[in-house]
């Protein structure tokens, strides 16, 4: 029996503890710092501990088994390579790795290199370059559309979409002048692709694959894909548009080139890639993006699928056993609808706010709840971030599953609350 230690504090942490607590061979599961929802599971413990030092030295004092880093910050900040460093095993991408999300130019400049499709791009560390990039592009093709990204981590909200060239020009202000993302130091900015995202997993020791359903991410803040980009908003699994010959295109156009990528970099690793795709309306796939780690809220729904034990897979990854390991997935569907705090993701406003519902919630079939700003005190909840929960049902499809979910969240109230009405919608078009 393992002990095991998750690092992190989110939805996606919450979703991974969940699905460790149910395994047979882990005995007890250690969160750091993890939320009110991992604080008042069963068999769980949080931790008060951030620093790396300190999380390296208790896991080594207490003979963790195996530690999994769920976000893209420790990644690319090279926890793992510290863990690694002291003979602790650990599921997670080292810093080499991680820069395939931590740096969006160095991502890019990998696909192009190994012939990974991806949408045309242009890097920039010059407001007046990267503006006058967009107007001959804009005098060229007014219909033209553009995501201006930053290059380094923010949290999922450093893309901003521009189709005029004002757009164009606001976004580069943000990134690079007004630095709202990091040091702004600098942008990609890359053609917009027709077509639907969508979102896959692959667990990987650095030679071997194991895939989970595809999933479809709802990033915008309001209904219709309408307002900012945010962490996620909801999601659901699996993705149709990612099926039959379109999976097939991804297994040889992109995973397979982007493994031996990594092994001809020497960066090939222990891990989850994330790819963010995006499905032409004639079924030819794009990587738009590379993540180190499980999406969020993707894993909430793609996790609620996971009819085999987790920790297996993971350990196979950190001991580079990978090869001949199977994944079973229950049937049907799964949905998850994010319920966070209006204002967000620009305002952090009712914080503290008691969350009232949540054992009606429960009480209802195949629904899970997963936490991701939330603390737990006196027996109660309460509002602690941005987006607080996380609500998941299984279905025998997602129709089923999205009214199951909604249902669900229709239990829930809090001053402030906001979710999206639409999650999954686009599926049942």
């Amino acid at each position: 029996m393992a002990k095991v230690l998750v690092i992190g504090s989110g939805g996606r942490e919450h979703a991974i503890v969940r699905s460790l607590t149910d395994d047979a061979d882990v005995d007890h599961v250690y969160v750091a710092p993890g939320n009110g929802g991992t604080g008042a599971m069963e068999n769980v413990t949080n931790l008060p501990l951030k620093d790396s030092t300190d999380l390296v030295a208790f896991a080594d004092r207490e003979e963790i088994g195996l530690t999994v880093i769920g976000p893209e910050q420790p990644l690319v900040e090279g926890l793992a390579d510290l863990f690694h460093q002291h003979e602790l095993r650990v599921f997670g991408f080292k810093k080499s790795a991680a820069q395939l999300e931590g740096s969006k130019s160095f991502a890019k400049d990998f696909m192009k290199k190994y012939a990974i499709p991806t949408a045309q791009f242009e890097v920039f560390t010059s407001f007046r370059k990267g503006f006058a990039y967009l107007q001959a592009q804009f005098n060229e093709n007014p219909h033209n559309k553009f995501f201006i990204k930053a290059d380094e981590l923010c949290a999922g909200k450093g893309v901003i979409s521009a189709s005029t060239l004002e757009e164009g020009r606001l976004a580069l202000k943000a990134l690079l002048l007004d630095k709202c993302c990091g040091t702004g130091g600098k942008v990609v900015i890359e053609e917009a692709l027709p077509g639907q995202e969508a979102s896959l997993f692959a667990l990987t020791d650095g030679s071997t694959v194991v895939t989970l359903p595809p999933a479809q991410d709802h990033k915008r803040a309001l209904d219709n894909d309408e307002g900012l980009n945010t962490g996620g908003m909801g999601a659901y699994a699996p993705a149709k548009i990612v099926g039959g010959k379109v999976y097939e295109r991804i297994e040889q156009e992109i995973i397979l080139p982007t493994l031996m990528g990594m092994e001809e970099e020497r960066i090939s690793d222990c891990g989850i890639l994330f790819f963010g795709l995006m499905i032409d309306p004639k079924g030819k796939p794009y990587v738009l993006e590379y993540n180190v780690r499980f999406g969020d809220p993707e894993a909430q729904a793609v996790l609620t699928l996971l009819k085999s034990d987790l920790y297996p897979l993971l350990n196979a990854c950190a001991t580079k056993t990978l090869e001949g390991s199977v994944a079973k997935w229950h049937k049907g569907a799964a949905v998850t609808v994010v319920m966070a705090v209006s204002g967000y993701p620009t305002e952090y406003n009712y914080q503290g706010e008691e969350i009232m519902g949540i054992s009606k919630a429960e009480a209802l079939d195949d629904i899970v709840l997963d936490h991701a700003g939330t603390e737990h005190h006196d027996g109660k909840f309460f509002t602690k971030g941005g987006r607080v929960l996380g609500v998941t049902a299984r279905g025998t499809d997602v129709a089923a599953a999205r009214k199951q979910a909604y249902k669900a969240v229709s239990k829930i109230k809090f001053d402030g609350m906001h979710y999206r009405k639409d999650i999954a919608a686009k599926a049942l078009e």
